[in-house]
Parts: structure tokens; sequence; C-alpha cells
């Protein structure tokens, strides 16, 4: 967090400054406005683009392996497992029931065993929790 509060502090300080030579150039009668624009804008575009390799080209680590010695120790059958899928997919209890052709009450009741099983008190925190031990 304090690397990027430094690095967009330094970008508007280097604009800022940018911004004050343009003024002073123009002024002074150094250079014609049309090359200061150009100028701004060519800063501009190069700064798009190093911001863009920062923030969009993250890489993830998405290579996780799933941990099902986990998931058998906690005793954490398979529909139950699918249900936490659907969890984790921001699913309802309701759309969990349709996609996985059981009642709603019983989605309620495998969550509440999920709960229970992963020491959690809502499905957020069971996800952070299943998110934690590698099971999903």
């Amino acid at each position: 967090m304090k690397k990027t509060i430094l690095v967009f502090g330094l970008l508007i300080l280097a604009l800022l400054l940018l911004f004050q030579i343009s003024k002073y150039a123009i002024i002074s009668g150094d250079l014609n406005s049309e090359f200061v624009i150009a100028t701004i804008a060519i800063v501009f575009f190069f700064i798009g683009i190093y911001l863009n390799k920062k923030s969009l080209h993250k890489q993830t680590n998405a290579t996780k392996e799933i941990d099902y010695k986990k998931i058998e120790d906690l005793d954490i059958s398979k529909r139950e497992y699918e249900v936490l899928l659907g969890i984790s997919e921001g699913l309802s209890n309701k759309e969990i029931g349709e996609k996985l052709f059981v009642s709603e009450s019983t989605i309620k009741t495998h969550v509440s065993n999920l709960l229970t099983k992963l020491n959690a008190k809502r499905r957020t925190q069971a996800l952070q929790i299943a998110k934690d031990f590698n099971i999903i």
C-alpha cells in the first residue's frame, strides 16, 4: 500500500513539475503551445502504458492445488463440497439447489454442516477459511 501511495505521489509531483516547466516555457516564448501539449500527451501515454503493465498484468497463482487430504480431514462430503463450490461462485441457496437438483432446505442443511466443519459463523467466513486451507 505504501508503495502504491509513493508511486502515485511521485507521479503527481512529476506532472506538476511538467506543467510548471511548460508554463514558464510558454511565458518566456521559448516553446510554442503545440509542442508543450504534444510533450504532455506523450508523457501521459507512457505513464498509461506503465500503469497498464503494472496493474493489469499481475501474475496470479491460479495453479494452486486443491488439498484433497484436508477435505477428508475435515470430513466434508462430496455434496457439501459441491455446495461450497456453489457458495464460492456467489450463488444463493436456491440457485445452488437448482444447479444440484436438490431442495433449498437440503442446501441449507449442507451449508449449516459446512459452517460447523469449517468452524465459521458466516458463508463469507467459510469461504475465507476454505481458501486458507486450499480446498477451493
